[in-house]
This record gives C-alpha cells, sequence and structure tokens, in this order.
C-alpha cells in the first residue's frame, strides 16, 4: 500500500490503542479476539463500551454516529427510553419463568395483527433459530426433505443456512445435508422454476430473503417474489420468507410491500427491542404442528425462548414503530442512499449504492445489481478498498459495517444524514489517489 492507506490504518491505530490492547487481551481466551464473525475487521475492531440514541462511545473514547446499530436489530438506537422502561418494569419482577407467560401472548398478537401471512407465531432467541424452525416446519408439513434458497443469500449459522453452492467452503457441514439443498441465482424465476420441475417431489419449501441484506441488497425485480409464489403453488412446496431485516420496511415487512404472502416468515432483530429474539410465524394449519398436545407434534423448546424481558422490551419497540415512522426512516435512507451516489459521481470513482428504504449498501461497481454474483463481483475487484473506506468513515465519526452496510434507526435525525454524506465525500477524496494508482479501471471516464 502507498502512503496514504499506511495513513489511514496508522490514524485507526493512533486514535484506539485501548482497543489495540482489548483486542491482544481477548485473542488469548477467544479465536482471533471475537465471538462474532461480522464484527471484525482489520487491523482490529474498535470495543464500544457506550451507547446513547443514535451514538456509540468506544474503549478510547471516541464517539460515532451509529449507522449500523447492532445490524438493524436498534430500529430505535441505544437506551431508547420506553424500551427500557419497559425492560426494567420486568426486570423488577422476573426474568425467566418455566411457565407461559402474558408478554410472549401480547407481542404474538401485535405480530399478527401486522404481518399478513402471520396467524401463529412460535418465539426463539435468534433469526438462525427462525430459520432452522421454518426448514423443520416445513420438511414436516410437506413429508419432503429438500430446501430451495438462493444462491449467496444468508439466514443464519445453523448448517442449513450456512451451506453454499462450494462444497469446499463449507467446513464441518456434512455432505449429507448438502444432498437435501438446491441453489438458485436470486432474481432468477427460470432457474426456480427448472430445479421445480425435475425435483418439486424432493422439496418442501423455498427460503428467500425478500431483498437479501447480507447478500449486497439486491432488489427483487419486478414480479420476481410473486413468480417465487405461483410456482410454490404450482408444486405444492412452501414459501418462506426471511423478513428477520425486512420486516423493518413496512408495517407487514416486505411481503406487505410486495403484496405477496408467503406460508411461513422468519422474524427477528426488532421484534426483541434490543434484546435476543427471533421468532417463526406463519399459516394456522403449519404452525399447530408446534402444538405441544397433538401426538405427532414438531418438538420445540429452549429455556429462553419467549424471555420475559425480551417480550416487554419487543411490545414497546413494534408500538413505538408505526408506519408513519417507519416512513420517516425510509425517507432518511433515500436522502442517504443518494448522497453516497452523488459522492461516487462528484469524486469521479466508480461506485454506487443499492437500498431500500432504511436499507443501505454500498458497491465498488456500476451497472445492474440482480443477484449475490453481482455484489460478489464488485467486492472482489475493489481489493481492500471498502475496508480503508471503512476506516476513514470511522475517523470521521462514523459507523457502519465494514462491508459497506449502512441503516437508519428512528433516533437519526436529517443533520445526521447530512453530515453522514459529507464524511463519505471527504473519505472518498481521501481514497482518490490511492484508487487511481491501484484501481485506475475504477476512476471514472471524463
Amino acid at each position: 500500500m502507498n502512503s496514504v492507506p499506511e495513513h489511514i490504518v496508522g490514524r485507526y491505530v493512533e486514535r484506539t490503542p485501548k482497543s489495540q490492547a482489548m483486542n491482544e487481551r481477548a485473542r488469548r481466551v477467544m479465536p482471533g479476539g471475537n465471538t462474532r464473525t461480522g464484527v471484525h475487521y482489520a487491523p482490529y475492531p474498535a470495543f464500544m463500551v457506550q451507547g446513547s440514541g443514535a451514538y456509540l462511545t468506544d474503549l478510547d473514547g471516541n464517539r460515532y454516529l451509529d449507522l449500523l446499530n447492532n445490524f438493524t436489530s436498534l430500529v430505535h438506537g441505544h437506551v431508547h427510553p420506553a424500551l427500557n422502561d419497559a425492560a426494567q418494569k420486568q426486570l423488577a419482577k422476573g426474568t425467566a419463568f418455566a411457565s407461559p407467560m402474558v408478554g410472549q401472548v401480547e407481542l404474538a398478537e401485535i405480530i399478527c395483527e401486522r404481518v399478513p401471512s402471520v396467524e401463529q407465531v412460535r418465539f426463539c432467541n435468534s433469526g438462525t433459530e427462525a430459520t432452522m424452525l421454518a426448514a423443520r416446519a416445513a420438511r414436516a408439513y410437506t413429508g419432503r426433505s429438500g430446501i430451495l434458497k438462493m444462491r449467496g443469500g444468508y439466514h443464519g449459522s445453523h448448517d442449513l443456512a450456512a451451506a453454499t453452492a462450494d462444497p469446499e467452503a463449507d467446513r464441518g457441514i456434512p455432505d449429507g445435508l448438502r444432498q437435501n439443498i438446491f441453489f438458485a441465482p436470486f432474481n432468477d424465476l427460470n432457474a426456480v422454476k427448472s430445479i421445480l420441475a425435475e425435483h418439486a417431489r424432493e422439496i418442501a419449501g423455498i427460503l428467500v430473503e425478500p431483498v437479501p441484506h447480507a447478500g449486497g441488497v439486491p432488489l427483487p425485480r419486478d414480479k420476481y417474489l410473486a413468480g417465487l409464489r405461483a410456482l410454490a403453488d404450482k408444486h405444492n412446496v412452501l414459501l418462506i420468507f426471511d423478513e428477520v431485516i425486512t420486516l423493518r420496511l413496512s408495517e407487514g415487512g416486505y411481503q406487505n410491500i410486495a403484496d405477496v404472502v408467503p406460508d411461513m416468515t422468519a422474524m427477528g432483530k426488532i421484534i426483541g427491542g434490543g434484546f435476543a429474539v427471533g421468532a417463526l410465524g406463519g399459516k394456522r394449519d403449519i404452525m399447530s404442528q408446534f402444538d405441544p398436545a397433538r401426538k405427532d407434534r414438531i418438538l420445540h423448546s429452549g429455556t429462553f425462548n419467549g424471555h420475559s424481558v425480551t417480550m416487554a422490551a419487543g411490545i414497546a419497540s413494534l408500538q413505538n414503530l408505526p408506519q408513519a415512522e417507519i416512513d420517516r426512516i425510509n425517507a432518511l435512507g433515500d436522502a442517504l442512499a443518494s448522497g453516497f451516489d452523488d459522492a461516487f459521481k462528484e469524486a469521479g470513482i466508480v461506485g454506487k449504492t443499492t437500498h431500500v428504504g432504511s436499507l443501505i449498501q454500498v458497491h465498488w461497481r456500476d451497472g445492474e445489481i440482480y443477484n449475490m454474483d453481482d455484489v460478489a463481483d464488485g467486492f472482489r475487484n475493489a481489493g481492500e478498498l471498502p475496508y480503508l473506506l471503512h476506516l476513514a468513515m470511522l475517523h470521521r465519526g462514523i459507523y457502519a459495517a465494514a462491508r459497506g452496510e449502512y441503516n437508519i434507526s428512528t433516533v437519526v435525525n436529517e443533520s445526521e444524514v447530512h453530515r453522514a454524506i459529507a464524511a463519505f465525500n471527504e473519505s472518498l477524496d481521501e481514497l482518490k489517489p490511492h484508487i487511481a494508482e491501484q484501481y485506475p479501471a475504477l476512476i471514472a471516464a471524463s
């Protein structure tokens, strides 16, 4: 690297000596000093110690505008008064009981009222568990073992969700499981049609994020989701939406925006008010398989399923997220994406965003982005640039994902969006000499 990247890295190290020391301490007791792969970045991640409203403070006292929000789960930012009050009131009454709890019923009622596909709900502790339960329910309901998923899609860390189309990349995932997984490119109805034509009798369900978030936010083509619904109906397989993240885009999730009702919906993030949560909802006849009174029930238990504090905070979270507030943060997301796009143009650097409402992803490429392969191509061609941009934005007090993911919480205002856009402009200007030298193809033709 030339002097500009070295300066960016050096400046980060100078600003975060306590995080560097803590990282070394962490590496002695945790692999890589980390217990969550997605929060790692080079040279080491800053350790956050406090959040308040739209801001984070790290171990060294640096303050950041938080445009990551724990990867979208903190839709109301940090230490929101209504959510904190609800959690503290329940905490004073007790945390977990080996019994059903009123809060579970109340949160389930809200979700059933809001989300078109959901007639009944089962709570768990993460989006990973929710998609795992969805696959199990689909297999039990249809009597088939196969799941069709989109190549490059992310649905958590259980074996089915983590399996990719590349067997050599799937260390620890048994070959036997892979025999029951089918892959299609996102946005390619013909590929799904072809797979179902040959393997429908083996496939229990189609698992898809309506807008793949960790996959880089490629937007579904017109009638793509409706096409999946039609193909699922034609071949008697279940359609499963992973709305762990996209549920924030409308009171009824992205399925309400697309006017496509899946058979089951996996949920998480915003329904827990900042606490660990997951949920599976769907049609009554599918969900009734979890009824413990049935002889042929699907066994589903868990010490912290429907945790009382989570339920209380989750109720407050959804009560404070009406459609008008969703519309407001979606508009702020539109403004942030537009500002980033303009910054690329003004800097003369090839790049763009994909976004939907309050969810934004930065790409180092131009042209259409239809699926996760298109996203990956852009990142391969950009080398270390996403990492350098991330450090440059941290220096300017903007916290996001190292891969270029941003999202808006309800405590962010218009002036803070403008501040993030200004920081993005400055960061691109700082990086441009390095880009011109090392990645000349990313300098836009004049």
